[in-house]
């Protein structure tokens, strides 16, 4: 079954449709290829360094598994933006109880600032592991660096450096060939499940899908969809629905790539670990910085020292942009209708980009008063628990109602998928607190 209704295909009159004239694999990319890679943040890449040191290379299977689920879920939420011209939090307020939208909104923003405080007290490790000095002032450099970015630089330029950042993910890529890798042995466990009925895989799993599968990303892909529309002065699908095939083509691709490279890159970090870490008797890892520490005297200094730059890099990626800061502040504009977006000079959306500061500088604080890092990523994943399988099945309503998106809703195949998706996300929720 086709994904949109045969009259609203690409027509020759869509040059970016026009398989003669295709737009340049690069341009197509964006909102997916950010949020891909903002997926493996500093709190990602501490969950798969303990899965790797823990069990080798026993799970590595998980993220080939998660990878159909965290596409789909994120094209229906990179969907629903794109035709109907507004966010998740506004189609919430549109269409849905105003108490279900505070409530979810209140949660995300609880799980967010909790993820950037982690996350920007694991770059400050890593960047006392490069250089000493002291941790918490560094998470505070890190973050004022965030919101100078974020506030006062253009969103084309933004987007446009965001993109370029992507690459440091590849030093994960880099330490995996500078170690020696039994491929024989990782890629069967790769390709070939195993899976073993105790606590502790259980758990692991749970938080495999939990890192992977987060409520911000729907967030954060939703609104850049909207985002790239204004740029590109373009109207929101339900009112120009014959530019749905190529918008459909683009985000699939788009989505499919950044979620590809997302999961690659969890690979390789596991492989990592796997490799050198659990090979040679470590099997307890809880921070981004501890892995990248416990490399330096097993797999020798070039590869300690790709691994904590690469903490950087990816965390420069998540704390401004894919939703932590940028996404709550996104569905907190979209709560109360506030001028939104990062198209706009600050002096057009002071609240907006004043919720993107706060919260970024509300993470910071969390690193300067004791906060145990792996409580927090604890806590932070008990909300997005919490919180991911209801929005899944929210979404999966709202791009299946045709008084929200005319006739642009989801094809059967696409239903099937994302509920699916969605049963998954729910029975790694009850896991996780049945496992409590």
């Amino acid at each position: 079954m086709t994904d949109i209704p045969k009259e609203y295909a690409a027509t020759p009159s869509n040059p970016a449709a026009d398989p003669l004239e295709p737009e340049s694999f690069l341009r197509r990319l964006g909102p997916g290829l950010v949020t891909g890679a903002a997926d493996d943040d500093p709190g990602g890449i501490a969950t798969y360094s303990q899965v790797g040191a823990q069990f080798g290379f026993g799970m590595t299977w998980t993220m080939v598994f998660s990878y159909p689920f965290n596409a789909i879920i994120q094209e229906i939420a990179a969907r629903i933006g794109c035709v109907t011209g507004a966010g998740t939090a506004q189609n919430l307020r549109r269409h849905y109880s105003p108490w279900l939208l505070r409530w979810v909104v209140l949660m995300l923003i609880v799980a967010n600032v909790i993820n950037l405080g982690a996350d920007l007290g694991a770059m400050g490790a890593a960047l006392v592991l490069l250089i000493g000095g002291p941790e918490p002032l560094y998470a505070l450099m890190f973050g004022v660096i965030c919101i100078v970015l974020e506030v006062f630089m253009s969103y084309e330029k933004y987007a446009a450096v965001l993109k370029w950042m992507t690459l440091s993910l590849f030093a994960y890529v880099a330490v995996v060939f500078a170690v020696h890798l039994p491929w024989g042995t990782a890629l069967a466990a790769t390709l070939l499940p195993t899976f073993v009925f105790d606590s502790a895989h259980a758990t692991a799993l749970v938080a495999i899908l939990g890192t992977t599968i987060s409520p911000y990303l729907f967030f954060w892909q939703a609104g850049q969809e909207v985002e790239e529309q204004h740029r590109r002065h373009t109207k929101a699908l339900c009112i120009s629905p014959r530019e749905a095939g190529a918008a459909f083509s683009r985000i699939r691709l788009d989505t499919l790539v950044g979620m590809g490279i997302s999961n690659l890159v969890a690979i390789f970090i596991i492989y990592a670990t796997a490799a050198t870490l659990n090979a040679k008797g470590i099997t307890e890892i809880e921070t981004s910085a501890q892995a990248a520490e416990a490399l330096r005297p097993i797999a020798g200094e070039l590869s300690f020292l790709l691994f904590a730059a690469g903490i950087i890099g990816t965390g420069m990626l998540a704390v401004p942009v894919p939703v932590l800061a940028g996404s709550a502040a996104y569905a907190v504009g979209e709560l109360f209708g506030w001028p939104q977006g990062l198209n706009r000079l600050p002096r057009e959306a002071k609240a907006f980009y004043g919720t993107i500061a706060a919260a970024t500088l509300a993470g910071v604080a969390l690193n300067f008063i004791d906060l145990d890092p792996i409580k927090a990523l604890y806590w932070s994943a008990v909300v997005n628990g919490v919180l991911a399988a209801p929005l899944m099945a929210i979404m999966m309503l709202i791009a299946r109602n045709p008084r929200v998106m005319g006739r642009l809703t989801l094809s059967r195949s696409m239903m099937i998928g994302g509920w699916l998706a969605t049963l998954i996300m729910a029975a790694a929720s009850i896991t996780f607190f049945l496992s409590l």
